[in-house]
């Protein structure tokens, strides 16, 4: 829509708001006009991942007029499975039938491939029983008890007289309890830990280990769109698999605990329930810890982040055949790129470190005016101050020291055995050095080198003592230049040769490379002490953390993410989004927009079963929603549940909204992207006509048939 102003009006608008800004910013705490002296925490900032140890029965009560009996929750626990360790997952049939999503199941649907197939392109049906295929080393965990060893673990802790005598009694505790309960039960008895050390449960898994692929749909219906849509709404993703266990005697599972399906799905508003696994949030950490996040981990997890995804983009472009075999590890990088380029931007976000600063605030208060909380847990944060100051001292030159598979090249990581076993009068025989450099990727770590010279002197400077010898000098791609054309680390014979002068003259040793690491071994083992001290200060005192927080609010904030199961509520509901609102629930016509609108191309690419669908395939039908629950990495496979413990849904993903996660929960709009179990239904039912699967979520147990 055309627009016309007055000129002058225009002119005068815009002086005024400029002196009014600029009065208001001069006595303000501002950021887009908001005074951030008046931003407060909110109730829900730690989120809304509920442990079964404390459910939060009043608060459903109190949210939703909904009170959920031990009977509810003890039947919503057993249902819910932990997939591998990587996903979550549940029982949707009495007869073992196991959902999760397409992603979660990518690399089982590889291992049961047999030759001449392509089922990431084709899909996999199994349209009879006996025709569903075991996945080997496939295995799941259900949570079948809890055990709370709080009282245990804490006393063992105050036993110890100093604080690394704490943590290690602690520690000996853990294992202990673990290998006790592990002999009572037969199963698997895993130690979690709550807020940092506040609360100790022995969770008690059955696992099941034999688990067949049943049905997975084509990657490019199960992933459509592709990285570019990944993390974001609306979405139209098929991103499910079912799986189903089988017992000793290789039948089908017959499971008490399972979630039926719902007849209707769920509405806006309604009440929902995502029950899973999320893996990791740092919610409960201390501005100073965020800020070492923000300033030095999380950009140079970036950096190489950016880089190898630079790598393998050439090497495609280079090589298009490589693509089937590098996409999959693209797609993982991508990924991680958008998660920390999120979560940098959430840390460099003014209003959302107002929160934090303010829940901070009002936390030492409260420990700061009761004389028996300040005398147990007054200088915490003072002391994971102190650690951090260490760390950032430290941090550049100590990391430009590390050689590690992320940040490192292999030349200095070979390099680095060469002068140890020197040093140590014990050099590398030839054997090592040839599985040193068994499938070395020569461009790659050619490319690395260069990455992590670039990374040093960004570091430190080519001033350094240490890095300017390195490069002599040297910056860009002449450093690199220099120190590729005089290393004999690119040849694996010269190694050899050199590691069979002896000790001395690899010590001795010209080449740059060896000799950078031979000059900075001692300075590393000192900086590297310092490190392990700050480490170890700071996990005392991240355990005192923790109790302070539970002392102060008990379970009424619940704790980090540990991957193990949690119920998170919500509701479907839409949002503001790129200057419009996003719908609540999309459907299967807007799978067929994108794929027309970017003219069939990758990866808006469509399965040929897709392309021309049956007549009765509803292209009305719900396809995937957006819901306020709280969800992180991990929490993909998770089942999606309505007050009667049915299945609505499957959560898959988060949207660019959900990043800022792993910090603080944003309840104030909805993040969790799922599968809406009508879609799941419709699709297997009238587009892949595998009815069986489709009647046995109905029905809740086998088919015999797929008619």
């Amino acid at each position: 829509m055309r627009r016309k102003f007055n000129k002058l009006l225009v002119f005068v608008f815009a002086v005024f708001v400029f002196n009014m800004t600029a009065e208001y910013a001069g006595s303000q705490n501002v950021y887009n006009g908001v005074n951030l002296d008046t931003v407060h925490a909110k109730r829900f900032d730690m989120g809304r991942m509920w442990t079964f140890d404390n459910p939060p029965v009043d608060y459903f009560a109190e949210a939703y007029g909904f009170t959920p009996t031990k009977e509810w929750l003890d039947h919503v626990r057993m249902s819910a499975l932990r997939f591998a360790t990587y996903c979550s997952a549940s029982f949707v049939s009495g007869d073992g039938l196991v959902m999760t999503n397409h992603h979660c199941g990518r690399e089982s649907v590889s291992q049961v491939e047999e030759k001449g197939e392509d089922l990431h392109t084709n899909g996999f049906l199994a349209l009879t029983i006996d025709k569903e295929r075991k996945v080997p080393g496939l295995f799941v965990d259900q949570l079948v008890q809890i055990i709370d060893v709080t009282k245990e673990v804490q006393a063992a802790f105050e036993s110890g007289k100093t604080n690394d005598e704490k943590v290690a009694n602690k520690d000996k505790k853990v294992k202990e309890l673990e290998k006790k309960y592990a002999a009572e039960t037969g199963m698997k008895c895993q130690m979690v830990t709550f807020y940092n050390g506040g609360e100790y449960s022995i969770y008690v898994y059955k696992r099941y280990n034999d688990v067949r692929l049943v049905f997975a749909p084509e990657d490019n219906a199960g992933f459509f769109g592709g990285d570019p849509d990944n993390f974001t709404y609306p979405r139209y993703n098929l991103d499910c698999t079912f799986f189903r266990v089988y017992d000793e005697s290789g039948n089908p599972l017959k499971t008490e605990h399972f979630y039926k399906w719902s007849m209707k799905g769920a509405g806006t508003g309604e009440p929902i329930f995502v029950v899973g696994n999320p893996g990791r949030t740092n919610r409960l950490n201390t501005l100073t810890q965020l800020e070492i996040k923000r300033d030095f981990q999380y950009p140079d997890i970036l950096s190489y982040i950016n880089f190898t995804i630079a790598f393998y983009e050439e090497q495609i472009r280079k090589n298009p055949e490589s693509a089937k075999d590098l996409n999959n590890d693209l797609f993982s990088f991508s990924n991680s790129q958008k998660v920390y380029i999120g979560e940098i931007k959430a840390l460099n976000d003014p209003l959302i470190i107002a929160r934090k600063k303010d829940f901070e605030k009002k936390f030492k208060n409260a420990v700061m005016s009761n004389s028996s909380l300040k005398a147990k847990y007054g200088n915490v944060w003072d002391e994971i101050a102190a650690a951090n100051s260490t760390y950032k001292e430290i941090y550049p030159e100590y990391s430009i020291m590390q050689f590690n598979n992320r940040l490192s090249s292999k030349y200095f990581a070979i390099a680095e055995q060469l002068v140890s076993g020197a040093r140590g009068n014990q050099p590398l025989d030839e054997a090592a050095i040839e599985k040193a450099y068994k499938d070395l990727d020569a461009d790659y770590e050619n490319m690395t080198l260069e990455f992590q010279l670039n990374r040093m002197i960004k570091k430190v400077g080519v001033k350094n003592e240490y890095v300017g010898k390195l490069t002599n000098g040297k910056t860009g791609k002449d450093a690199y230049n220099y120190v590729i054309g005089r290393t004999i680390m690119t040849d694996k014979d010269k190694v050899i040769a050199l590691s069979k002068k002896g000790t001395q003259e690899i010590l001795k040793s010209d080449d740059p490379i060896i000799k950078y690491v031979v000059s900075t071994r001692d300075r590393f083992d000192e900086l590297m002490k310092k490190a392990d001290a700050m480490r170890a200060k700071e996990k005392y005192y991240n355990e005192l953390l923790g109790r302070a927080v539970f002392d102060v609010y008990g379970n009424s904030v619940p704790p980090d993410a540990t991957f193990t199961l949690r119920i998170a509520d919500g509701v479907i509901q839409s949002y503001p989004y790129n200057g419009t609102t996003a719908p609540p629930k999309t459907t299967f016509y807007g799978i067929y927009d994108r794929y027309y609108g970017f003219n069939k191309e990758y990866p808006w690419v469509l399965p040929e079963r897709w392309v021309n669908p049956p007549k009765d395939f509803k292209l009305e039908t719900s396809f995937n929603f957006i819901s306020t629950n709280d969800i992180i990495g991990g929490n993909s496979g998770s089942p999606v549940i309505n007050k009667d413990a049915e299945i609505v849904g499957l959560a898959f993903d988060g949207n660019m909204e959900s990043l800022p996660g792993d910090f603080i929960f944003t309840e104030d709009i909805s993040t969790c992207v799922s599968l809406d179990s009508e879609g799941m239904v419709e699709a297997l039912k009238d587009l892949y006509k595998i009815n069986r699967i489709a009647l046995e979520l109905r029905n809740g147990g086998i088919v015999t048939n797929n008619k």
